[in-house]
């Protein structure tokens, strides 16, 4: 018996695979490949190339392995990129996750763990987001998120065999492994590293939002945790649990872009004072995390903090340059 991992050969993806085999738990994984690396993906874990808006290759996945049970993470992601194509997000991620409910009801496969994101919440009036915090996603990309949770919902309630959470990603950093690490051209600490790298200035996208020193403030995550609580939640429904319909996975703990370039420059050691730049489209000033139902639920509470993610970031940034990279890997 083995979970299916959707979008596995990703930067999120991969930690999963180590952490489910970890707590020996096998995994198959299905992607595309056209943001994922078949060399995040194990030898020894089971590779479908294609995607999971194929009908064919998502029922074949069920087909050919004995799965119990899906994480779903394949989807495009990015705030800013969603503003400029936005059909393509409503199409890719809003109709995969259907092709996958009827792929899984087919099979008879009734456990999913579905990749959600705190960008449903857009800019939210609360302090600190629980998940009772109204919802007002401000890109296609956080549209596409929340319609694909209502999905998953409306689908459990015609289908009660149906066990299911959506997890809630704050902001996703730090790496496990050495050789895996973040290769986003739009997440912030690959942007800070690639400047480095190049000995240029690192850049700050907006200082005028109403915020302690006019940065966007976040709550981010270590993807080692991450990695975990997709592992917990995957145990408690197959051990027949009804899960709540959402987790924030997040530290309660909200960073500000400057205080991101200053924990940067602590642990990297290298000296550099950024440029600001105008805002991006679809980023919310400020979005803090409560993460005390998947505490009270689940027992996850996330265990690394700043220094970590910045050090065990940049160590996988400098593994990944002195082993040469890839064109792929590398551009932007």
């Amino acid at each position: 018996m083995a979970w299916l991992l959707t979008g596995g050969a990703g930067y999120i993806g991969s930690h999963i695979i180590r952490a489910f085999h970890a707590a020996d738990i096998d995994v198959v994984v299905l992607d595309n490949l056209s943001t994922g690396y078949r060399e995040f993906v194990p030898e020894n874990v089971p590779l479908v190339v294609g995607s999971v808006t194929d009908e064919a290759v998502v029922s074949g996945v069920f087909r050919d392995h004995d799965i119990t049970g899906v994480v779903h993470l394949a989807g495009w992601k990015y705030a800013g990129v969603s503003v400029e194509q936005p059909t393509l997000f409503y199409k890719d991620n809003i109709y995969g996750m259907g092709v996958l409910l009827d792929a899984m009801r087919e099979a008879s496969i009734s456990n999913m763990v579905f990749s959600s994101s705190c960008a449903t919440y857009g800019t939210p009036k609360d302090e600190i987001v629980t998940e009772e915090t109204p919802t007002g996603p401000e890109s296609p990309y956080g549209e596409s998120k929340l319609v694909s949770e209502w999905l998953l919902r409306r689908v459990a309630n015609i289908w009660p065999e149906l066990r299911q959470t959506s997890l809630r990603y704050f902001n996703v950093v730090g790496s496990g492994p050495r050789e895996l690490s973040d290769q986003s051209p739009y997440n912030l600490f690959p942007l800070i590293f690639r400047a480095l790298e190049r000995g240029e200035a690192p850049k700050i996208f907006g200082d005028d939002y109403p915020t302690r020193d006019g940065t966007c403030i976040r709550d981010y995550i270590h993807v080692v945790d991450l990695a975990d609580a997709h592992v917990v939640a995957a145990q408690a429904l197959e051990a027949g649990r009804d899960l709540a319909p959402i987790y924030n996975v997040g530290r309660g703990e909200g960073s500000t872009v400057r205080e991101i370039m200053t924990a940067v420059r602590e642990g990297t050691g290298v000296g550099f004072e950024p440029i600001v730049e105008p805002r991006r489209p679809g980023d919310p000033a400020r979005i803090v995390a409560s993460a005390d139902r998947i505490d009270q639920d689940l027992g996850w509470v996330a265990q690394h903090d700043l220094g970590d993610m910045v050090t065990s970031a940049w160590d996988a940034w400098q593994f990944h340059v002195e082993a040469g990279g890839d064109a792929r890997l590398t551009q932007a």
